[in-house]
């Protein structure tokens, strides 16, 4: 069994995931990432899946496949999101579905599945993605926040859970990042979000890693059950 740390990271194909994994790479990680389309990303110490995380089936298939190879997880970092940037009269259902299923369903499956691994190897991190439209209560974002604050609740509930395994479960919320998530954001509506911040800026990806970093340390086995909200929002 290899003793190389082992992260897993959803939606890894683009974005926050993309940097994360990049990230975990550099530090000397060995990575398994998945999205719902194929990654040009190419490393030796890194393993791409097509999958999309509310698919049980194929969830299961993708840890069977670390645990033949790594034998491990050190670590698994719940990213995959989908906003849902509307007034709640204009939603539709089919679209409050797809984030439930992908921001709830999601981060439980994945949470899931890595806890029973972790729990073969003595303990583990998880890391959940929660966002600052669960605080700020943003209009015009009922689904998305509303699944966040689901997140939530899952990530102090599995934190009780899965405690007495080793295995601690935080979630960091970031603010507004220059992403695909919210390019199609009018302007005049992320100023108005930014003013509303303790810090008024857009955050980096390096803002994200070093919450993710600091809930992945060795010295952070006594912090669980947290959610750390970017940009001063609480």
């Amino acid at each position: 069994m290899s003793e190389q740390r082992t992260a897993m990271v959803t939606g890894a194909r683009k974005g926050i995931g993309r940097h994360l994994v990049e990230h975990l790479l550099a530090s000397g990680w060995h990575v398994t990432g998945c999205s719902r389309k194929a990654s040009e990303l190419r490393h030796d110490n890194y393993t791409h899946f097509e999958a999309d995380v509310s698919d049980e089936k194929a969830a299961k298939t993708l840890f069977k496949s670390i645990r033949k190879g790594a034998g491990r997880l050190d670590a698994l970092i719940n990213n995959a999101g989908i906003a849902g940037m509307n007034h709640a009269l204009l939603t539709p259902m089919d679209a409050v579905e797809r984030v439930l299923r992908t921001n709830v369903m999601g981060t439980f499956l994945y949470s899931r599945e890595a806890a029973k691994l972790m729990k073969r190897g003595g303990g583990g991190r998880i890391v959940n993605f929660s966002t600052v439209a669960v605080p700020m209560a943003l209009e015009g974002e009922a689904a998305y926040a509303a699944s966040k604050a689901a997140v939530e609740s899952l990530t102090r509930v599995l934190a009780r859970e899965f405690g007495s395994f080793g295995i601690t479960v935080n979630a960091v919320g970031p603010t507004p990042i220059d992403t695909d998530l919210i390019r199609a954001v009018p302007e005049d509506k992320i100023r108005g979000l930014l003013s509303r911040q303790a810090l008024p800026r857009l955050g980096e990806y390096a803002d994200v890693t070093n919450v993710v970093d600091f809930f992945l340390r060795p010295e952070s086995a006594f912090v669980t059950g947290q959610v750390i909200y970017l940009g001063g929002v609480s």
